[in-house]
């Protein structure tokens, strides 16, 4: 199993905090971490920050977790991908996601509607442009060349890179059945491995839809990590921001992440917490998420307890685990991170530096 972080987040931005970001993920390179996955909702961009780093670092795989589909053209998203791994020494993973009707018609002034076939159109674009191929397109969303123009069907200056892999972060039944049929990795969310079949189940059946197995994806999924023995104050602090994943990460209508959660056996809480913070009652959502939902999807606890929860999810297949330790300066998130690092390298059975 391989290691990654994140940085930056939905309301990433801030003044001044970007060189200690960058600072956590080089020190993080020197534990041994694998990847580095940047974000895109409404604050950094997912190119910008993991361009920069992948001139602050020499072996860490860098990944945008995710870039929107709505907010760039294909042929554009093709560029982006081509020149990261150019500049970062091929160290470079096309992470896409749809995101939500909230950030794609309020933010970027797009329709939402049909995002699985915008999502299957832009990467049979995008692979096309890979491949060194003319960008000749016929789709519901995407028509290239232009029709009725003066423009002529065109190929990237840039040379071929038909191996540059793709990643989706989805959660959706038929959007992870896309995944598995389309793509080389899942980045997934709102996963517990006591319930994986809850996701795994729609991968595997889109991969074998392609003539594949679930084996040929690989899979990503993140948590929070502390080390102690006494994990109730982490768990309260956690349920803010799981109750802001169920109430407010898409609209009262649409919120895949409460609908994932709904699978994973934590229906009555989803809809009740939902509820609440729509209602604009914040403080009772954030106390009716259950004690256990945070103790299921995150590694709060004494070295034995993370030791075993690693275990299944290497065992349901998890191939990348992303670690978003806890602690109250760089300091001691690095520490965190460290232990955890080596840990999953006993347990899994990779290579301990």
């Amino acid at each position: 199993m391989k290691t990654a972080i994140g940085i930056g987040g939905a309301a990433s931005g801030k003044k001044n905090d970007f060189e200690d970001v960058v600072t956590f993920a080089a020190e993080a390179e020197k534990l041994g971490v694998d990847q580095a996955w940047s974000a895109e909702a409404w604050g950094y961009d997912a190119v910008s920050t993991i361009a920069y780093l992948g001139a602050r670092t020499k072996t860490m795989t860098l990944g945008t977790g995710i870039m929107q589909i709505s907010a760039r053209t294909p042929s554009m998203t093709a560029m982006t991908a081509l020149t990261m791994s150019t500049i970062t020494n091929g160290r470079f993973i096309l992470g896409l996601g749809a995101s939500g009707p909230q950030v794609v018609e309020g933010l970027q002034g797009q329709s939402f509607a049909k995002p699985l076939l915008r999502m299957r159109e832009t990467i049979e674009i995008v692979r096309q442009a890979f491949r060194g191929e003319k960008l000749n397109f016929q789709g519901e969303h995407h028509v290239l060349p232009r029709p009725g123009g003066e423009g002529k069907a065109l190929r990237l200056a840039q040379p071929p890179n038909p191996d540059l892999p793709i990643w989706l972060a989805t959660l959706s039944p038929r959007a992870l059945e896309l995944t598995g049929e389309l793509a080389d990795g899942w980045l997934g969310t709102s996963f517990t491995p006591d319930v994986a079949e809850a996701h795994l189940q729609y991968l595997r059946r889109g991969a074998e839809k392609a003539g594949r197995s679930l084996a040929d994806i690989t899979l990503c999924v993140g948590t929070s990590i502390a080390f102690t023995d006494d994990p109730e104050p982490f768990i309260q602090k956690a349920k803010a921001g799981m109750a802001f994943q169920l109430g407010a990460m898409g609209s009262a209508k649409t919120n895949f992440y409460n609908d994932a959660y709904k699978r994973s056996g934590f229906a009555d809480a989803a809809v009740e917490v939902q509820k609440l913070w729509v209602e604009g009652r914040r403080e009772e959502a954030i106390k009716r998420v259950p004690d256990d939902m945070i103790a299921r999807t995150t590694l709060f606890g004494d070295e034995a307890f993370i030791r075993e929860r690693i275990r299944l999810y290497s065992d349901v297949g998890i191939g990348v685990f992303r670690l978003d330790p806890a602690g109250k300066n760089r300091g001691e998130r690095l520490e965190t991170l460290g232990r955890a690092v080596e840990i999953i390298k006993q347990e899994t059975g990779a290579p301990v530096s």
